[in-house]
């Protein structure tokens, strides 16, 4: 009985365990191939994930720009090779490698207003009302830019004196990044923030280097010039001083920047001085027209004197060591009213010795004929002399003596208009 009882109990038994082993199976099933299933999506997620980190390197220089690519903060490559011109480039993406792109062609303008007198926000604007703007007595320093010029008694003199005269001048500066190495590592510039290019970081942090270094420049430039050269008659010359003494300065430190053009915008001279610079200006105009109008006068009368080489006729006349051959050179280019006296005097004195010699040959003729009868002679040459006299006077009054009686005589000192000059009656007929 006990025996087939426990073989009972083993039947019952066998069917439950092969359905508990069915079940669990099926689960290790579904576990392991959820767990597949995952490691799958992982793995795709990373690859993509890879990808898109590799994608990322993928960077793009514009046709304006030149770049450096940074490994761990130090620029990566050799020679040439460590400039990327435009176009797209791989590296690897942050943080190993930062790339920089640095605006090599743009141009960029700088105002600098520094050296102008302090305004106001309504002077300032287009159409403000000018009749109410109000002028200091005085010249405030703290608010009022300027910078000084030579005065005009430093510049006759050559000498050192405190004399100095004070003008307002506005600017313009134009640059642009000509060495992009130079640039980045000499000139720091601040990080680039979202939100930013590398230009606009360029332009907000290197314009206070540039306005003092250009201030500088100015203030070393425009003292070697008078305020008349500053404010009217030498502004070319001093905005090319002004470029050239800029650019040795950004040359010195290796900015990698080279200045593409300086313009002087305005120039003026102290509002608080403005009725007397004015009255000085006009003296100076009328003084200047003065020494034009004399230079002109002088001109003229030289050429109209000797021509053109008045001066160095002058000058040879005086120097005792020039050969008579270069004397004559300039003699022969004599032209004006020098060379018509000269031709005025060779030719009277061509007619001076012709007529001398014709005395001569007669006076050798007659003096065979004078030495027989000398009184014969004299008397026919008196003759002679008196024909010759008489030929050419319009009225004659000839007196006869009176055999020594005593009378008066009385000419009528009027000439009659009716007898006219031999001289018109000549050009009549």
């Amino acid at each position: 009985m006990t025996e087939q009882s426990h073989q009972n109990k083993s039947l019952r038994n066998q069917p439950a365990s092969k359905e508990a082993g069915g079940a669990f199976d099926a689960a290790s099933s579904s576990l392991f191939e959820a767990l597949r299933v995952s490691f799958i999506i992982l793995k795709v997620i990373m690859i993509v994930l890879v990808a898109l980190f590799l994608a990322s390197g993928f960077k793009t220089v514009g046709s304006d720009e030149q770049a450096l690519v940074l490994r761990f903060g130090k620029i990566r490559g050799i020679g040439d090779q460590r400039i990327r011109g435009p176009g797209l480039h791989w590296v690897f993406p942050y943080p190993i490698d930062t790339i920089v792109k640095i605006p090599v062609e743009k141009r960029t303008n700088l105002p600098i207003n520094s050296f102008w007198y302090f305004q106001t926000r309504e002077e300032t604007l287009p159409e403000g009302p000018k009749t109410q703007i109000r002028v200091p007595a005085t010249l405030e320093p703290l608010r009022d830019g300027y910078c000084l010029t030579r005065s005009q008694k430093q510049e006759i003199s050559g000498g050192d004196g405190s004399d100095y005269n004070i003008i307002h001048c506005k600017w313009q500066l134009m640059y642009k990044i000509n060495d992009a190495e130079r640039f980045f590592k000499n000139i720091h510039t601040d990080d680039v923030k979202p939100g930013q290019t590398y230009a606009e970081v360029i332009d907000s942090s290197i314009r206070p280097l540039l306005q003092s270094l250009f201030e500088d420049a100015v203030t070393a430039a425009i003292v070697n010039y008078t305020i008349d050269q500053a404010l009217f008659l030498s502004q070319d010359r001093i905005t090319a001083h002004v470029a050239k003494l800029l650019q040795e300065r950004l040359d010195k430190i290796q900015s990698g920047i080279t200045v593409v053009s300086v313009q002087l915008i305005d120039s003026t001279w102290p509002r608080q001085i403005n009725d007397a610079f004015l009255a000085s200006l006009r003296a100076s105009q009328e003084s200047q027209k003065a020494i034009s109008q004399a230079k002109g006068y002088a001109e003229n009368t030289i050429n109209e004197a000797a021509g053109p080489v008045a001066e160095e006729l002058l000058a040879a006349i005086e120097n005792k060591n020039l050969s008579e051959n270069e004397q004559e050179l300039l003699w022969s280019q004599l032209a004006g009213q020098g060379r018509e006296k000269i031709a005025e005097a060779t030719a009277y004195k061509t007619k001076t010795v012709e007529s001398a010699k014709a005395n001569a040959e007669y006076l050798q003729k007659i003096l065979p004929e004078y030495r027989k009868r000398p009184k014969l002679v004299i008397h026919d040459i008196y003759q002679e002399a008196i024909k010759y006299v008489l030929n050419n006077v319009d009225e004659k009054i000839i007196i006869q003596p009176t055999g020594g009686i005593k009378g008066e005589l009385r000419v009528l000192i009027n000439r009659d208009p009716a007898i006219k000059p031999k001289s018109e009656r000549t050009e009549q007929k």
